[in-house]
């Protein structure tokens, strides 16, 4: 047992090495060159279940080459290309039910999915502001796709998870809110109101503006899962870098949804991650970082991903933003957000018995 946690943390060593600063990422690729190829399909899982399959394989194909490694290089070469092929096949149907969605007058932002390009999740996460109702008469009628049962967490955050034919990835799509328990509703409409373009491969969708992709990374990650993926520092520290975000704006947003400090600690966990494997961090003005409660002190790795501790880090932020909903006057996300600790309690006891959360989250 020890071993494999050792090994799973020098998995994602590598893999943050060679997505992060590939250009010394050499210590990584004699990493992939040591292995045997049951533990190579078990970093290619790895990569998988982080979104870096082409980001972290590519580095590897060109490292090999030049060290005259052949075979890790035509190994290597097969996966992304395997990878690119799914992405391709992903992305044509999107684009089709994004542009069959907005026809019927749904309007719609591919939220998170476009940020990890060119990998893509294994899922594909919509939002939209038009009613559920029509999003599933056009889902199930114009492409028959299958409704996936609904958990208690699904009806109260109104998300809804549709199975394309021909499409092995899901179809999420959250309708009017946003948040664990659907808290979000005036900064959710953001994600249509400030939405932008953004072309892959010649297909052009509407995703979230510069700030609301920082803002619902973090929820995500911050608020839901409490742990972070490899592309999620990625994505962030690409985004940091372009100097498209406007941090004003993000401020603006995330106090909209009591989520400043979560928002902040985010970032400041990701400027922190990334020094570790360049030496130096990205620039974060100095109103972020005073208002980040933690950093990458208290990340560490644990089950496949870079964990966040829930307590107390993770509880002091829901408590913040409990707080901050109340204080607003803001009667239903108060109540939304008071059910997260029965909720959370018996997803904890469902897990314990069956070994599944499903029909709580």
């Amino acid at each position: 047992m020890a071993t494999a946690v050792a090994n799973e943390r020098e998995h994602i060593q590598a893999l943050s090495q060679l997505t992060l600063n590939p250009a010394a990422s050499a210590e990584a690729v004699r990493h992939f060159a040591a292995l045997n190829q049951a533990q190579r399909d078990e970093l290619l899982s790895l990569a998988d279940s982080n979104h870096v399959v082409i980001r972290g394989f590519q580095p590897v194909m060109n490292g090999a080459l030049s060290m005259n490694l052949p075979e890790l290089a035509q190994w290597a070469q097969g996966v992304i290309e395997k990878e690119r092929g799914r992405i391709i096949n992903a992305l044509s149907k999107l684009e089709v039910i994004c542009n069959a969605l907005e026809a019927a007058g749904c309007q719609t932002t591919v939220m998170k999915s476009l940020d990890h390009w060119p990998d893509l999740g294994n899922d594909l996460d919509l939002y939209s502001t038009a009613d559920e109702k029509i999003v599933c008469k056009v889902m199930t009628e114009q492409f028959k796709a299958h409704i996936e049962p609904r958990s208690w967490g699904d009806r109260l955050a109104n998300k809804w998870n549709f199975q394309v034919p021909g499409l092995p990835e899901a179809i999420e799509v959250h309708a009017k809110r946003l948040g664990q328990t659907g808290e979000h509703t005036a900064l959710a409409r953001r994600f249509v109101t400030r939405r932008v373009q953004k072309t892959v491969e010649g297909m052009t969708f509407y995703v979230p503006a510069p700030e609301e992709r920082v803002i619902v990374a973090t929820l995500q990650r911050m608020y839901r899962h409490f742990y972070f993926r490899v592309c999620d520092i990625v994505n962030t520290t690409k985004l940091v870098e372009s100097g498209t975000i406007d941090y004003a704006e993000l401020k603006k947003a995330a106090d909209i949804g009591g989520i400043w400090p979560g928002v902040a600690s985010y970032l400041r966990i990701v400027c922190d991650y990334v020094k570790a494997y360049r030496g130096v961090g990205f620039e974060l003005p100095q109103e972020v970082l005073n208002a980040a409660p933690f950093g990458g002190e208290k990340v560490f790795v644990k089950g496949r991903f870079i964990r966040v501790p829930i307590m107390p880090q993770g509880a002091d932020l829901y408590t913040r933003q409990v707080t901050s909903a109340a204080f607003r006057g803001d009667v239903p996300a108060t109540f939304r957000l008071s059910l997260l600790p029965p909720l959370a309690s018996a997803a904890a006891v469902a897990f314990k018995i069956t070994g599944s959360d499903k029909g709580i989250w």
